[in-house]
């Protein structure tokens, strides 16, 4: 597989690796899907790369001039030991979405962070006790809520879902294209990469989708408007107060400074995490911009300020040593530091919680530490 980006297009190009047959390319551009295609002299170039470092026994994960990057990522096995090239590209279209999904620039955040974007509804315990009875009823114990690919209820077992799953599976409800009901198969990486599941869905509002992971059974026949009217139809109020919940993550009139033009915040126990640029939509800057600055900004102080949780595959013996001599917050400035200019960024960890901020210029620096506790603090009982 390979990337390239030219003139603010980006390109994903999976070639099978023993024949270098193009299986597909996706094309970003300005974060929107885009038509273009890669000339089949950029493929066969970018497939000699490959041949030429496998036969040295060297795997290239990068070359880049000045306006170009090219990305290697090595497959699945069943992607590498391909036996009908035709077939497994027919195969792929159905990942079409979902590729295109990550290439754009996408409202959700779990591509980066590893935990399940999520939504607090106004009242979601209602919403649990109708999921796990109407999940039951259907015979399945993994079912979920999901509004613009976020989830906002779940089951148990739906809960338990491994990463990458937990992540994928609502971020692929929210990159398909609306329909009443789907009977979807999908493979889970980690819990059933060779024997497909059922990712049944119904549309019970515009933009909220009831989602059950199953076997063969139910037949999508069996989940009729009668037993949706049982279980959902005493809860319509509270789902239609969720619909709007997509980008904005936190429930109509939740306290939050005016300052906070973004917030992240992550239960790294729990996997799962809230993201919204929505607070003072009115100031600048754009949301795409936003995104990018939380995103950007996560990245840099998970790598160089906050280590691996206690316990993590990613930690040291040497970073549990050095675990008391780490940071608790740290901030950004983007710009110049004058009153009124630059964008701030903190970031504050407390026990399992992760909470990263986007401020105006107006913020004081002096003021960031202490505005982060308390708005960690209000958001502590949501997440």
């Amino acid at each position: 597989m390979g990337e390239e980006g030219t003139e603010g297009t980006v390109y994903l190009l999976c070639l099978a690796a023993s024949s270098g047959v193009p299986l597909f390319c996706r094309s970003s551009r300005g974060g929107a899907p885009a038509r273009q295609q890669l000339p089949f002299s950029v493929i066969g170039s970018l497939n000699g790369v490959h041949m030429f470092g496998q036969n040295l026994e060297v795997q290239l994960s990068s070359a880049r001039t000045e306006d170009t990057t090219v990305v290697l990522v090595v497959g699945l096995e069943e992607l590498t030991n391909i036996r009908n090239v035709e077939r497994l590209k027919k195969e792929l279209r159905a990942s079409y979405h979902l590729i295109d999904s990550f290439l754009g620039d996408s409202e959700l955040i779990g591509d980066l962070t590893q935990c399940v974007d999520c939504v607090v509804p106004p009242e979601g315990s209602l919403l649990q006790e109708a999921l796990s009875g109407f999940a039951e009823a259907a015979g399945t114990a993994f079912g979920s809520l999901v509004v613009s690919g976020r989830v906002v209820a779940a089951t148990e077992s739906w809960w338990r879902l491994g990463t990458p799953e937990a992540v994928l599976l609502p971020w692929l409800v929210g990159s398909l294209p609306p329909q009443a009901a789907r009977d979807y198969p999908v493979y889970l990486p980690h819990g059933s990469p060779t024997v497909p599941h059922r990712l049944l869905t119904l549309t019970l509002l515009p933009g909220l989708e009831l989602c059950l992971l199953c076997g063969p059974r139910p037949p999508l026949s069996q989940l009729d408007p009668q037993l949706l009217d049982r279980w959902w139809q005493p809860v319509l109020e509270p789902l239609r107060a969720c619909v709007p919940l997509g980008p904005r993550a936190l429930p109509a009139g939740f306290p939050l400074h005016m300052d906070i033009l973004g917030l992240l915040l992550l239960h790294l126990e729990l996997k799962r995490c809230l993201f919204t640029v929505e607070p003072s939509g009115d100031q600048e800057p754009s949301p795409e911009q936003r995104r990018r600055l939380l995103r950007s900004f996560y990245t840099l102080a998970t790598a160089t300020h906050f280590p691996p949780e206690p316990g993590s595959p990613e930690e040291k013996v040497e970073d549990a040593a050095q675990r008391t001599q780490v940071p608790r917050a740290c901030y950004l400035v983007s710009g110049p530091e004058e009153p009124g200019t630059g964008w701030r960024l903190v970031a504050l960890q407390s026990g399992p919680r992760r909470l990263l901020l986007l401020l105006s210029a107006q913020s004081p620096i002096h003021a960031m530490r202490g505005l982060a506790t308390h708005t960690l603090h209000a958001l502590t009982p949501l997440l």
